[in-house]
């Protein structure tokens, strides 16, 4: 997408009649950054805040951190009421411990389709604020990041361009790759006093040079997150009987939606259940409220769970099916300090602790990518390398703006136009085919752009002229 008009003579060596030549590669690194570039900078943007979630809700939640708590502490058990009565006809989802003796407690709680986070003063019960979880600014970033607040359908588009950037990077890897060992100037360093033009074709292959691995590495980790890629990796867990074991991920927004209903289902028939056996059996399931001791079990839950120092933030579920046994987690965003447990209902025992070893090979990997790309996996560092991937991202974007914009011609897009038409490649097939197959999205765009591209775009004269396509 951005070399000079004129091919270098070690790039003319690779002119050749095939899909590999260095003008075909070209032309798809150029439509490839044409529809790539606007997500890149949106997505480097959003993620680059996303990086610092901890130190901003750490921030945010400052007034609830510090309370002054001087006398006895109301029970686990009134500080759920007390968060359910503030959201009338919700069901317990979550209550988190606190972070520390001065925090407010956390308790998250769902109504329909919604989760709402409630605070509450553990000594005098007062609610101090009532959120929707939807509307807690790091989640607004997550929702913009992943799905451009589109909800599926943003997820499916924000995964079309991460399939594509990836055909970006590596295809600008090849078009810069150095074909002379000696010659390093403008491949792992700018040249700063050879003009404006060499200048900025530098500043474009020097970053993509430094940060590709890096942004290779982001893209390909963010894709289980997507609603189409995250649907096939569930299937690809099958593989190793992951499948057996629920995901700690969503795959897009309806996804999440179908987790909470399911919760608040399945929280409000085990309370059910517990109510049932004092009404009258009318021949039809009677809808009847929780008992006022539903959750008393709760604060043997607590008892038995904060003494094992696990990673914050932990969060306790109560049964979802009458009977049901109560849960455990940490839900760090530091995927493998994660730990699940589950405890007995009537004496607050773990009955089961899983912790990150014992999951799936293919959720072990996916998760230590997870917590990279979230800037989590190793500390304050991993946040710095990804904001300085973020900045490289948006640096390789604008440079290349600015070369399309200085090299393009009057009247055409500014493609590189094709010298001769290339012929048909078995290696590009199966190259393509297992790209295909990895990336589904890419796959299916793919086919629909090459068949446009032969079929519509070079039938119509001005078109084919304005895009740099050779006549069929």
């Amino acid at each position: 997408m951005s070399t000079s008009q004129n091919l270098s003579s070690a790039a003319a060596a690779y002119e050749r009649q095939s899909w590999f030549n260095y003008r075909t590669i070209w032309r798809w690194h150029f439509y490839a950054g044409l529809l790539c570039i606007p997500f890149i900078i949106w997505l480097s943007v959003t993620g680059s805040i996303y990086l610092f979630k901890p130190q901003i809700e750490r921030f945010l939640d400052r007034p609830y951190d510090s309370l002054s708590i001087t006398g006895q502490r109301a029970t686990a058990e009134a500080q759920v009421n007390a968060a359910l009565a503030a959201v009338p006809g919700s069901s317990l989802h979550y209550y988190e411990l606190p972070r520390t003796p001065e925090s407010a407690t956390r308790v998250i709680v769902g109504r329909d389709a919604d989760e709402f986070r409630v605070y509450v003063h553990p000594q005098t019960l007062q609610v101090l604020k009532v959120v929707n979880e939807d509307s807690r600014p790091m989640k607004v970033i997550f929702r913009l990041h992943g799905e451009l607040l589109m909800g599926d359908r943003g997820s499916m588009l924000v995964e079309l361009a991460a399939s594509w950037a990836i055909v970006m990077v590596l295809t600008g890897l090849y078009l810069w790759w150095p074909r002379q060992s000696e010659k390093l100037t403008g491949v792992i360093f700018v040249r700063m006093r050879q003009g404006k033009r060499i200048f900025w074709r530098d500043l474009h292959a020097v970053t993509g040079v430094w940060v590709s691995a890096f942004a290779l590495f982001l893209l390909l980790t963010g894709l289980p997150w997507a609603k189409s890629w995250g649907g096939y990796l569930k299937k690809a867990r099958t593989l190793n009987g992951a499948a057996t074991l629920q995901q700690d991920w969503t795959t897009g927004r309806s996804s999440e939606i179908a987790e909470r209903v399911a919760m608040n289902q399945g929280n409000m028939a085990g309370m059910e259940g517990m109510s049932m056996e004092h009404a009258d059996h009318m021949g039809h399931m009677m809808l009847l409220p929780p008992r006022p001791d539903s959750y008393a079990p709760i604060d043997k839950m607590i008892a038995t769970v904060a003494s094992l120092g696990l990673a914050y933030p932990v969060l306790i579920s109560p049964p979802t099916h009458p009977g049901g046994d109560w849960t455990a987690k940490s839900d760090a965003q530091n995927r493998p300090l994660r730990e699940n447990l589950t405890l007995d209902p009537k004496s607050g025992a773990i009955l089961k602790r899983e912790g990150f070893r014992q999951r799936g090979l293919v959720d072990r990997i996916i998760g230590i990518g997870v917590a990279a790309h979230e800037g989590q996996l190793f500390g304050l560092f991993n946040q710095l390398l990804g904001l300085f991937t973020a900045i490289g991202l948006v640096l390789l974007s604008t440079s290349a703006v600015v070369l399309w914009w200085r090299r393009r011609a009057v009247g055409v897009l500014g493609a590189p136009v094709q010298v001769r038409k290339p012929r048909f490649s078995w290696g590009l097939v199966v190259l393509a085919t297992a790209f295909g197959l990895y990336l589904p999205m890419l796959g299916a765009s793919l086919v629909i752009v090459l068949l446009v591209e032969r079929f519509v775009l070079r039938k119509i004269p001005a078109t084919r002229i304005w895009l740099g396509l050779s006549a069929t």
